[in-house]
């Protein structure tokens, strides 16, 4: 029997050429992005408004704007259609695993999560029957976090805060806090500082890495740069790099450099992020594993 199309339900390809003539609020450039033609669009905004039984654009001579029903429905349609896709590429993932031709691609950057990547990527291979890593070095958290936006890789390692967005973040280490002078530095002939001794001192913050808690004295810039500017910065008496006490084991020789423990800093948390097109089944046992190689758990 045949049924009407006032009656059939909402098609999801209608929802998408609404939701781009929303955004653009011209049909004719709509059409041009969604590589349709023009008329074909029209049509699927007359069918989406006869299923809904009312009006969603006021159609002009320069374009279209959303009636009051419009803007509701744009505004509960784009969490709608980006809930299915991401739940489509979650399903996708694990029906799609990498497999013994497709390594699977871990982003890293330089002294900041490389050295780790190495140990890591070598145990979870040793772990893991048939798993192949390929190491991806970026020069910091800013390109990992686009890396894996464009899917050049599928997971990365990262200090958090990282501003991740929607992509998943399992933590996989705690560590203390160390802090790198000067050679010569009012303060390198100590064992260990505090916070408060690094209260006058203009602390230099990595992308991708944080210095909020260091309180009082001179504001901290909010981003240096890469850690190997950081460092040569320190050297050159600019001011003191506030960091994972790895970095200091890392990078101990970063010339004209003294690494120092800070004793009441919040620990740092070390995580690995992927994004919904990443193979959720192997990056779910990656974790596990490297929580075990790490000795985390969440009491940690």
């Amino acid at each position: 029997m045949a049924t009407d199309s006032a009656t059939c339900g909402v098609e999801l390809r209608h929802l998408r050429s609404f939701l781009m003539v929303a955004q653009e609020l011209n049909i004719t450039r709509a059409a041009a992005r969604l590589h349709l033609a023009q008329q074909a669009v029209s049509v699927q905004i007359q069918q989406l408004e006869r299923t809904l039984g009312t009006e969603l654009l006021v159609r002009t001579s320069r374009g279209v704007s959303l009636t009051p029903a419009g803007a509701e429905l744009a505004a509960g349609a784009r969490s709608v259609v980006g809930e299915l896709d991401s739940l489509t590429a979650r399903l996708r993932s694990r029906a799609e695993p990498p497999g013994p031709g497709r390594p699977l691609r871990l982003a890293c950057c330089p002294y900041a999560t490389a050295p780790f990547a190495l140990e890591a990527a070598a145990a979870m291979e040793e772990a893991i029957p048939g798993l192949a890593i390929d190491l991806v070095t970026v020069p910091g958290p800013a390109e990992e976090l686009a890396l894996l936006r464009a899917d050049g890789a599928d997971a990365a390692f990262l200090w958090l805060p990282a501003g991740s967005g929607a992509l998943r973040l399992a933590r996989l280490r705690t560590d203390r806090r160390a802090v790198a002078v000067r050679r010569g530095h009012r303060l390198a002939d100590r064992a260990s500082v505090c916070l408060a001794d690094l209260a006058e001192e203009a602390v230099l913050v990595p992308d991708g890495f944080d210095g909020a808690e260091v309180r009082g004295g001179r504001a901290a810039p909010e981003s240096w740069g890469k850690v190997e500017d950081c460092l040569l910065a320190v050297a050159r008496g600019r001011g003191v790099l506030l960091a994972p006490e790895p970095l200091s084991r890392w990078a101990p020789t970063a010339p004209g450099v003294h690494w120092l423990p800070v004793r009441d800093a919040a620990p740092s948390h070390l995580a690995l992020a992927w994004g919904s097109r990443s193979p959720e089944l192997l990056l779910t046992r990656l974790v596990a594993e490297l929580r075990r190689f790490t000795g985390w758990s969440a009491a940690a």
